[in-house]
């Protein structure tokens, strides 16, 4: 199965901003975008002026490296969101968001959405109290997240539990940290999403 295994920080510092792809580190001072907030490689601190087609290209990275999907996953969301009713650009949001990687991770189960994956992958989360070890797979308002009984006392989410106490949980989700459990009350809003991201321009780059 193909996977992005490149450094994270540098794709932090490639977009120029906290893509949050490395859990505790990113909220420490240890984070390289806090010392070195410019882009990786020996031209990174050139000055340049991106054109449209440039700025529309950096937002569909962006977007990607935060779920982090691969650029073939990635277009079959949008075609998927673009076949749906509504706007395409918030439907895309809402199926990245719904993504069981990333209900899990937003629900404090996994320090990153890459460990989210792995968790997933290791079936150490259920999902309407069956085994669930597929991260893309879409979660529904009403369905419920937990962990497995027999992975509750792993020391990873353990840790990634008590990061996520300190942490703001979105408006759409409803989680239970003494036993574990979340709730996915509904899909978000576009004004409970990040104000950083633009997907008009993945909308409009994909468009041409």
């Amino acid at each position: 199965m193909a996977r992005n295994i490149g450094p994270k920080c540098r794709q932090c510092r490639r977009e120029g901003e906290k893509l949050f792809l490395k859990g505790d580190k990113c909220f420490s001072d240890k984070c390289p975008i806090e010392r070195r907030n410019y882009p990786p490689g020996q031209h990174g601190q050139r000055r340049t002026r991106l054109s449209d087609y440039a700025t529309q290209l950096r937002e569909k990275q962006k977007i990607r490296r935060i779920y982090g999907l691969l650029e073939n996953q990635f277009r079959n969301v949008y075609k998927q969101a673009d076949r749906q009713k509504g706007v395409t650009g918030e439907n895309l949001l809402q199926l990245l968001e719904g993504r069981l990687d990333n209900v899990t991770y937003s629900m404090g189960f996994g320090s990153s959405r890459a460990e989210a994956r792995q968790i997933i992958r290791h079936n150490c989360i259920l999902l309407n109290g069956k085994k669930a070890n597929i991260p893309s797979q879409l979660v529904k308002p009403g369905d419920q997240v937990e962990v497995a009984e027999h992975a509750k006392n792993y020391l990873r989410i353990k840790s990634s539990i008590e990061v996520a106490k300190r942490r703001t949980i979105p408006a759409w989700l409803e989680v239970d940290f003494e036993d574990l459990k979340g709730l996915y009350k509904n899909n978000p809003d576009r004004s409970d999403l990040s104000s950083t991201i633009n997907e008009s321009l993945v909308v409009e780059l994909y468009s041409k």
